[in-house]
């Protein structure tokens, strides 16, 4: 199974790091003065100092032992005493804690926020996409992404035979920052066109029939309740055959837009190319569902074998060795920013191609900004360093847009609270316009060499008129 080079050294690594140890199930043990000294525990005392929960009170190698080694038998029973007492306090209490957070059920408008407004209550017309502008040149008036007409319906995604459906998810209570919620408006008031891409000479908006389909209500006192409609609403896009580019939002997303493609495409028949600094597949906090999460849920409802989810430009100080060995166990195939350093770009799109492809699969791009280089993304909650350029990040989504049957597209994370500037949402624009550019590309037949990245030595200069083109 294809893995990221250098894996084992990282989790020896990260297990120098904490103290602890690569063997499953190894108990903690100590030096021979302090093991005669725990002879006053009982058996469960003894069994948790040498289990991994009291990790979280001594994460620094032989911490524990030193502050074993300062104290008496009796003194070593109450620090036990002490954290077990901690750890039982953590877990929840049928007793004292609530399970759900309760609703008023009783409210006359609990579904209001969702409900759909019905086509009766607006004037007549055709089904079909149309403008906002009063422009001919439409990039004045109401914004759209790519100032792009506006689609409302599923007919209408149908009578216009649309490609590509953008639609905005203003969620980001799934995440410990607020702000995540405006990025679909910065994203259209950027105002980027879907024009010309100058590698290629393709023009996406020539090439693709492409719409402005619109935000998706969003409840922003429960992330639970937003989930459910996201992915009903995302699979009534992929139902009409139109591609879902979604602009979030916080990354908790990903569980309602993969989903809500899996609910059409149906369960283990899409891979998942997702790139980001972090992982995203805790499964041990109390929401079931928040932006660090939704890779584990994906995983553990069968939407998404574990190995089609394929992970690029993980660097973050996470995860911890469990976490490693149940992607492992699942058959996760990652490649790190140290693969990327040992190898170069090249070799690593073309390892995540081949295993993305592989039985013929349709595939999603999970696209969380932070995987970008903070100085090229600082409208981010959770910004890492020592990640992608622009230069490098757009030939790689080029790349994968032209060389996959894409099933769709999210971009997620962009705050521009964080960014006094226009930067972080030009260049999100950019990048999605990158994968637009793929997707023409592809529809014209235009052989790799033309759209490779420039650093490739593989690469030729494309030709002028893309028509002489050779096709496949």
């Amino acid at each position: 199974m294809a893995r990221s080079t250098l894996v084992l050294p990282f989790l020896l690594a990260v297990a120098g790091v904490t103290g602890l140890t690569l063997a499953q199930g190894e108990a903690t043990r100590f030096s021979p003065e302090v093991e005669a000294k725990l002879n006053q525990l009982d058996p469960a005392q003894l069994a948790f100092l040498r289990s991994k929960d009291v990790r979280r009170f001594a994460p620094i190698e032989g911490e524990l032992e030193r502050r074993l080694a300062a104290k008496t038998p009796e003194e070593i029973k109450a620090y036990v005493s002490a954290m077990m007492e901690v750890v039982a306090s953590f877990k929840f209490n049928p007793k004292t804690d609530m399970a759900s957070i309760p609703l008023n059920t009783e409210s006359k408008s609990f579904n209001s926020w969702r409900v759909l407004r019905p086509s009766i209550l607006d004037p007549k017309r055709e089904a079909g996409p149309f403008s906002l502008s009063r422009y001919m040149e439409g990039r004045s008036g109401i914004p759209t992404f790519f100032s792009l007409p506006v689609a409302l319906t599923p007919e209408d995604l149908v009578a216009g035979k649309v490609d590509v459906a953008f639609v905005g998810i203003p969620l980001n209570m799934g995440s410990g920052t607020r702000g995540a919620h405006l990025g679909p408006t910065a994203m259209r008031t950027v105002r980027m066109g879907a024009g010309n891409d100058m590698y290629t000479m393709t023009s996406p908006r020539a090439v693709l029939n492409m719409v402005d389909y619109g935000d998706f209500a969003v409840d922003q006192m429960s992330t639970e309740r937003s989930m459910e409609h996201a992915r009903q609403m995302v699979a009534s896009i992929s139902k009409t055959g139109a591609i879902p580019f979604i602009v979030g939002g916080d990354h908790s997303l990903a569980y309602s837009d993969i989903a809500g493609v899996t609910d059409v495409l149906g369960k283990g028949k899409v891979s998942v190319i997702h790139f980001d600094s972090h992982y995203d597949a805790g499964k041990d906090r109390a929401h079931l569902i928040d932006h660090g999460q939704p890779v584990y849920r994906l995983i553990h409802e069968g939407h998404v074998a574990g190995r089609d989810y394929i992970q690029v430009g993980l660097r973050a100080q996470s995860p911890d060795v469990e976490t490693f060995e149940w992607m492992r166990e699942q058959g996760f195939r990652y490649h790190t920013m140290v693969e990327v350093e040992k190898s170069g770009w090249d070799v690593v799109v073309s390892r995540v191609l081949k295993e993305a492809k592989e039985n013929g699969k349709r595939v999603f791009v999970s696209f969380d900004i932070d995987v970008l280089d903070p100085a090229y993304m600082v409208g981010t909650g959770t910004p890492v360093p020592d990640g992608l350029t622009m230069r490098e990040v757009v030939p790689l989504i080029r790349r994968i847009c032209a060389e996959t049957d894409l099933a769709g597209f999210e971009l997620v994370e962009l705050d521009p609270t964080m960014d006094p500037t226009y930067k972080s949402a030009q260049n999100s624009a950019y990048i999605m316009h990158a994968c637009l550019a793929g997707m023409s590309i592809r529809r014209k037949g235009i052989t790799q060499d033309h759209y490779l990245s420039p650093l490739s030595s593989e690469w030729q200069a494309p030709k002028a008129n893309p028509k002489t083109r050779k096709t496949n």
